[in-house]
């Protein structure tokens, strides 16, 4: 370190020896910092040399001011750790391709100067590790090193500031572009109405950095303070907050989230900037200044308002730090992006769940009507998917012949009203996700009351399997038997039995593994509704469909209403079902193509399935296999649920950024409810509650 200082030329701008000394600061260990690699160490080993030699303290400070007199600076303020104006998928892929190959580095702009000298992804880590009292030490020392008296005035403070006012004007302009896209304008049409707050804070960002360079002159004493500014920043940032709401409603897209993100990063940051530039002293801190963070790194937390501005600095330099390491790493675009759009996906899922709880007995009996009748159409399926393997096609069409007599039958149950118990958990954790939000905020629900919606939840679920597989077994051994008593022999020989036992073997074969890709499935038709329920909303199916000439010709405009409102209330319901139909249709080819032992198990076919061969061996089953095949009907099922649940509701809560701690209280909330009423746990409870009628459709 005392090597490098004695070598610094003061009226050099090259940035290699700046590159060594903070090499000399960065730990060498990762993960594992030891005594002697102790970046806090290092930083203070650095303050005493350069106390104990002002003049290397002042080489060193000319040294950094020479370089940033050579550097602009603005691109570092206003475009680091804000997205770009590219759009979603350009950013993504121009991310992908910088983590394997960087862009040229130009080292005229700071912001490429700085990719050299912190170039460790983990570099923001150490340097936020090390206390502001000691950064705020060393820099005091640098800045106050005594110069020689032949030594010019430096113009650093001159060129950072220049900088700054550069930044807060392009990011004015940004914001105003932003503002006034056609899709922002779309989701909030008010906008129109009145004069826009984006457009009017770049007219007063003008007004306030002509009177700066008035100032800055010295034709004025002072500018006037941006109050006024920071008010329509507060306007624009209401705007965004409301289009965010009202998604929930209305709908969103990827393109629209990142344009919300984006307008929101360069509204802080303008924030930040505008604080750090007064000199009026009369400015709040920005809201999405965390001085405390800062402050309770420094020696003195009760700091007067010099210390606050100072402070601020700190904290936009480990912001910009921190988002340069971090700005071509994919997880982080798509955390702030996929998040915000999961969450409206999710919300539409957890509307859908409402649906699938039920509250009475009474309400319990008609869940397992509805599920009754998913199980007596999926006899039916059942049997065509056997049918249809004698056809012998091709590996393909077979697979296409497949999730079509899947697509078809699950729309069919749909529209009948019906319900398929696996479908559900995929639904319901939303709903329970929505419900832990609040209770995890402790504002609007108790463990208690959280207790009593598992409870529900839970009962249902139950139900509703019992529904499936009660009405899937006679139906299948009934189409069994009248085949074989209309054609002489069985619907499928001994072979074929045996090869349908052994499917639904939980032990000597892989079924409850084929159990859990259906599971995935599951879920994963439980975002396809999110999705599709949201672009439905979002694009306004209805009005759409209503504009379709030919097909008003042929409905009429009465019939044409109500079919546009019927798509845009279960296009993520239909899609839902018909996507998910698809996976468990064409798993099993995927396998095949790769080689891989992939396949679907779903209970309530493996039910029909276990019929069909009871009747295809002549009932000629030891009660051990009995015993077995019914032992993997049941496996199979709770895998099912359970997989598809779990992924449901882990999605639900990140989307929600929710962070749940009263698991124990709830489990002990359910043990007391099972232990105090058994039977209510399973039934539910005997009396009607107004307003608590079951509805089985899967709609919004």
């Amino acid at each position: 370190m005392l090597d490098i200082l004695e070598r610094i030329d003061p009226d050099s701008d090259r940035i290699d020896l700046l590159v060594d000394l903070v090499e000399c600061l960065r730990p060498r260990h990762r993960w594992v910092w030891q005594k002697a690699d102790d970046p806090v160490q290092n930083v203070r080993t650095l303050t005493q040399l350069l106390k104990g030699n002002p003049t290397q303290a002042w080489s060193l400070r000319r040294y950094i001011t020479t370089m940033l007199e050579h550097r602009r600076h603005t691109s570092l303020y206003s475009d680091i750790g804000i997205l770009s104006n590219d759009g979603f998928v350009t950013e993504l892929k121009r991310r992908v391709t910088y983590r394997f190959l960087p862009p040229a580095l130009n080292d005229l702009y700071l912001s490429d100067a700085l990719d050299q000298v912190l170039y460790d992804e983990d570099d923001h880590d150490w340097i936020r590790r090390v206390p502001t009292a000691e950064w705020m030490e060393l820099f005091d020392v640098i800045a106050n090193a005594p110069p020689p008296q032949d030594a010019t005035p430096d113009r650093a403070r001159y060129v950072t500031l220049m900088g700054l006012l550069d930044a807060i004007r392009t990011l004015s302009c940004r914001i105003c572009a932003l503002g006034l896209e056609p899709r922002l304008v779309h989701s909030y049409s008010e906008i129109e109405d009145f004069d826009s707050p984006f457009l009017m804070q770049n007219i007063e960002v003008n007004r306030y950095l002509d009177e700066y360079a008035r100032y800055l002159d010295g034709k004025i004493e002072q500018p006037e303070d941006a109050r006024h500014l920071l008010v329509m920043l507060d306007q624009c940032g209401e705007v965004v907050a409301k289009i965010r709401r009202g998604a929930q409603s209305s709908g969103t897209s990827v393109a629209l989230t990142y344009l919300l993100v984006a307008l929101q990063q360069s509204i802080d940051r303008l924030h930040k900037l505008l604080y750090l530039v007064d000199v009026s002293g009369a400015l709040p801190s920005a809201p999405s200044v965390d001085l405390g963070a800062v402050a309770s790194r420094a020696a003195n937390p009760d700091r007067p308002v010099a210390s606050d501005r100072r402070l601020a600095a700190v904290a936009l330099a480990e912001e910009l730090i921190s988002a340069h390491n971090a700005k071509y790493r994919i997880r982080g675009l798509l955390r702030d992006n996929v998040d915000l759009l999961a969450r409206n996906v999710t919300e539409n899922a957890s509307r859908t769940g409402e649906h699938y709880i039920a509250e009475t007995r009474r309400a319990l009996r008609h869940m397992f009507v509805a599920a009754s009748g998913a199980g007596f159409i999926v006899g039916f399926m059942a049997m065509f998917k056997i049918m249809l393997g004698y056809l012998h096609t091709a590996p393909l069409v077979e697979a296409f012949l497949f999730s079509l007599n899947y697509s078809l039958g699950f729309i069919l149950i749909y529209v009948l009203h019906f319900t398929v118990a696996t479908k559900q958990p995929a639904m319901t954790a939303q709903h329970i996700a929505a419900s832990l939000q609040k209770a995890d905020n402790g504002r609007a629900l108790d463990v208690d009351s959280l207790a009593t919606l598992v409870t529900k939840v839970f009962r249902t679920q139950i139900v509703a399997v019992i529904g499936n597989v009660v009405l899937a077994f006679p139906v299948a051994w009934l189409i069994a038997v009248g085949y074989q008593m209309i054609n002489g022999s069985h619907m499928v020989d001994p072979r074929k039995a045996h090869h349908l036992l052994h499917d639904i073997d939980p032990v000597h074969s892989p079924a409850l593994f084929y159990a859990a890709i259906a599971g995935v499935w599951l879920f994963v038709a439980g975002l396809i509704s999110g999705y599709y329920d949201n672009k439905a909303l979002y694009t306004r199916m209805g009005q759409r469909v209503r504009q379709l000439r030919r097909l008003r010709r042929l409905l009429g405009a009465e019939r044409l209403h109500r079919f546009a409102g019927y798509i845009e209330d279960n296009l993520g319901s239909l899609m839902g079902n018909f996507f998910f139909g698809f996976m468990l249709g064409m798993t099993g080819f995927i396998g095949f193509l790769l080689g891989l032992p992939l396949d679907i198990r779903h209970v309530t076919f493996s039910t029909a399935n276990f019929a069909t061969a009871l009747v295809g061996l002549d009932y000629a089953l030891s009660w051990a296999e009995i015993a077995n095949a019914s032992a993997g009907v049941a496996l199979i099922g709770t895998v099912n649920l359970l997989v598809s649940f779990g992924l449901a509701l882990w999605v639900a809560m990140r989307a929600r950024k929710i962070r749940f701690k009263r698991g124990i209280l709830l489990l002990q909330a359910l043990g007391r409810r099972f232990i105090t009423a058994p039977v209510e746990f399973f039934l539910g409870p005997k009396d009607h509650l107004p307003g608590s009628e079951l509805i089985v459709r899967d709609t919004k």
